[in-house]
């Protein structure tokens, strides 16, 4: 049953009616209303929707010149920048399939990618050529790619730009050199600038709700990552109850920094904007002087991060100097937002950090806070026409309200399966009330409110001499010292307990001072005895993913060795 939570927000509906056209019709109606109007600001210069338009089309032209057609798979490998927008865009225009590639990825990585798509184009930019012809050359002949197309960052942007657009220093070499475009075997290499000059007509638009638009990979926490197939319509509802959860319109400005290869920068955030007529100001990694210095130049009034974003921002020694006064909503995932600094937002900003929930099944959203009642460290309650419940992950019976189990759910944003993976398929949904959930792999429970709280990944858990030691709990208790930055529980193994609580921090440089000890005894006084880390190592940083999540798997591995 859909969420009936006397917190749900009055101005948005419980359920929406599906759209019946395809993505690309979101840009081409935006382009036609606001033709004029900045769609993408990128180091100063301004993308209009016209010329993002055309420029999508251009391109859709070559790669339907260079043999692409409706339903085939085109690898998009870039950071943030508005080629990504062209050619994501591009590619839905072709009537082929996105799949988009952590450009983190090396060459042994990238291989993947290329493979289990069967893709035989692909796009990006000059600093990644030469990883995907390395993992291309390294590849069978009749595997690989038979066209890249390479971009540089300066096509997009003025290489002199200064004041609050300039690049930050150490970004200089990376976005301002040209780089020569590989050789590749087999493959024909092609210039962006070149295949934007297609005069050719694009193929006509053929899609429908039900075809296969994006292919976003799993991170792969076992064996090799798994394609999540998502129509046309699950990305369409999403971009759509994003615009209507989050008060989106067209007098939006959103700051793009969360990476738009990973599924919430690409639905929340681009799909989102480029719906509603808004505009996008890119930042390609995270910087927090840039970041202060476009929302107070541009006005920014949305902005989806992760909460270590926030954090570092906030700890600049240039922040009183920038202007958060615009932002009207804030929010994202991947990690919980400290109280403390929550409270802080609020206090000196009056904004309330919207923490929200979803995983690449379900194409970003599948739980959020209501914007006007947030609840601290909390998914929030599940998001426009979807039915989500927390259960045994054993006998699969409902849990009570208040007891933990794995968290479901049922929504058209679900996806319709894994690539070529018809058995992971079917091992992650199931039916209940003659309807087919999700099983999200997560643990949780639901409070009296209705609000949705994870406790953990179903198998990440410490078991310390019979008791259970949920890591996020742990950590979102440690973020309270005043002297941690961030904090990753992992186990560790004890001959008396089986298992330990280990803590790896990284400590505010305000703090430095503080030893082992000093976290311990605090934790002691702060927390269950059960709970509170045995160890704490200190490092200089965590190990995040492109997304800017923990990786929290990485580094209990290294504790095993």
């Amino acid at each position: 049953m859909l969420t009936k939570n006397k917190f749900w927000p009055k101005r948005v509906p419980r359920t929406i009616t599906p759209s019946q056209t395809p993505l690309w019709d979101n840009l081409a109606i935006s382009a036609k209303r606001y033709p004029d109007k900045a769609a993408v600001v990128f180091f100063g210069s301004v993308l209009t929707y016209a010329q993002l338009l055309q420029k999508a089309e251009h391109l859709a032209a070559y790669l339907y010149r260079l043999g692409v057609k409706k339903g085939d798979r085109v690898v998009l490998n870039m950071q943030n920048c508005p080629q990504l927008i062209v050619a994501h865009w591009a590619i839905l225009r072709a009537n082929a399939v996105v799949v988009p590639v952590n450009p983190m990825n090396r060459a042994e990585e990238l291989k993947h990618y290329i493979t289990d798509p069967d893709a035989k184009v692909a796009i990006t930019t000059g600093d990644l050529a030469a990883e995907l012809a390395l993992a291309n050359d390294a590849l069978e002949p009749s595997l690989r790619l038979n066209h890249l197309i390479v971009t540089q960052f300066t096509d997009a942007f003025d290489a002199n730009v200064n004041g609050e657009d300039a690049l930050p220093v150490a970004w200089h070499d990376w976005l301002l050199t040209r780089h020569t475009l590989p050789i590749m075997q087999g493959a024909v290499v092609h210039n962006w600038v070149d295949a934007l000059a297609c005069q050719d007509v694009p193929p006509l638009l053929t899609v429908k709700p039900a075809d296969l638009a994006i292919l976003p990979y799993t991170s792969g926490t076992t064996g090799l990552p798994k394609g999540c197939m998502h129509t046309q319509a699950s990305i369409m509802h999403n971009a759509v109850s994003s615009n209507l959860w989050l008060g989106g319109s067209s007098e939006g400005v959103t700051l793009a920094v969360v990476p738009m290869f990973h599924i919430t920068g690409m639905v929340s955030v681009m799909h989102a904007s480029i719906y509603s007529g808004a505009t996008l100001v890119l930042m390609p990694r995270w910087d927090r002087e840039l970041a202060g210095r476009l929302i107070s130049r541009y006005q920014v009034t949305h902005w989806t991060n992760i909460p270590t974003m926030v954090i570092d921002l906030m700890g600049s020694p240039n922040f009183e100097q920038y202007d958060l006064t615009s932002l009207i909503n804030i929010g994202g995932g991947g990690a919980a937002m400290p109280q403390a600094v929550a409270q802080r937002l609020f206090e000196q900003f009056g904004l309330r950090y919207v923490e929200g929930y979803g995983l690449t099944e379900t194409a970003a959203p599948s739980h959020t806070n209501p914007p006007d009642a947030p609840k601290q460290q909390c998914l929030g309650i599940p998001v426009i026409g979807t039915d989500s419940r927390v259960i045994d992950p054993e006998t699969l019976a409902e849990m009570p309200q208040g007891e933990q189990g794995e968290i479901i759910m049922n929504g058209p944003q679900i996806f319709s399966g894994y690539w070529k993976r018809a058995d992971a398929t079917k091992a992650v949904f199931i039916e209940i009330d003659g309807k087919s959930f999700f099983r999200s792999g997560d643990l949780g429970h639901i409070d009296e409110d209705g609000y949705f709280f994870i406790t953990d990944r179903l198998k990440r858990m410490i078991n310390a001499s019979g008791f259970k030691v949920w890591p996020a709990e742990v950590e979102a208790l440690m973020f309270r010292h005043p002297a941690i930055q961030e904090a990753c529980i992992i186990s560790t193994q004890d001959a008396y307990r089986g298992e330990s609580v280990k803590a790896v921090v990284v400590l505010r440089t305000t703090h430095k001072q503080t030893t082992e000890q000093d976290i311990i005894d605090w934790c002691r006084d702060n927390m269950a005895v059960y709970k509170m880390p045995r160890t704490v190592q200190f490092v200089d940083a965590l190990p995040k993913s492109g997304s800017g999540k923990v990786m929290w798997r990485t580094l209990q591995d290294a504790e095993k060795v």
